[in-house]
């Protein structure tokens, strides 16, 4: 994105929506107490990303950008909600979200991450444009808001959505500045769907091992084993 952007900018006004509606939608996650309304909210903050790689594409003129908004589409708007939906019907899980920390004070806390977020960013960017700056605090509180909820959150499966949105939170901010090279893309998207493989054996595993999701379990599995 061209540095000179600012405020009333069309390129500008499109780009901000885009990223505050992936923050927004941060929210909306730590917020869902259905498993389906999770992974439905999970997907939409992908197709979001997606569409604010293709308008930094339209914008910069970079295929690169198209080809991330292509693989985020498909991997991250498809593939991985639709075998998260399978896995909850597979593992006949509890359609109620457990969680650690109460729904409102995970949203309260969330608040404080965001302003954390902007406070550490924006003086340290003094120098760059002012969409890259607030792109920075902006995914910057995505991911803080991912590991959020992988720490308020008691199931496996709950935590895995978490870790996938920090990720797009990180992504967020390589799209925000400069993009990446073509074989960067690639390999972004093999290791998420290398690590949301990992994450499918790992929670069938847990099933089959305790008969439910709780990683409190693993706890005491811990515990079995120094004894």
């Amino acid at each position: 994105m061209p540095p000179h952007l600012g405020y009333g900018d069309l390129s500008y006004d499109v780009a901000h929506l885009l990223d505050t509606a992936a923050l927004v939608l941060s929210f909306v996650l730590l917020y869902q107490r259905r498993l389906y309304a999770l992974i439905n909210a999970y997907a939409a903050q992908a197709l979001v990303l997606a569409a604010a790689a293709a308008w930094q594409g339209v914008v910069r003129g970079g295929a690169d950008l198209f080809v991330t908004a292509l693989l985020t589409l498909v991997a991250k708007g498809v593939a991985i909600p639709l075998a998260l939906h399978t896995i909850v019907r597979r593992l006949q899980m509890h359609r109620s979200v457990e969680v650690a920390l109460g729904i409102f004070p995970s949203l309260i806390l969330g608040v404080a991450l965001v302003a954390l977020a902007i406070l550490v960013v924006l003086p340290v960017t003094r120098m760059s444009g002012t969409l890259t700056r607030e792109d920075l605090a902006l995914a910057l509180s995505v991911v803080l808001l991912g590991l959020l909820m992988m720490i308020t959150r008691r199931t496996a499966l709950t935590q895995t959505i978490g870790f996938l949105s920090m990720e797009n939170g990180l992504m967020l901010a390589a799209v925000g500045m400069t993009g990446m090279p073509l074989v960067m893309e690639f390999s972004s998207a093999f290791l998420v769907m290398l690590a949301f493989i990992v994450f499918g054996l790992f929670l069938f595993r847990i099933r089959e091992r305790f008969d439910s999701l709780d990683v409190h379990h693993l706890d005491r599995v811990g515990g079995g084993v120094e004894r």
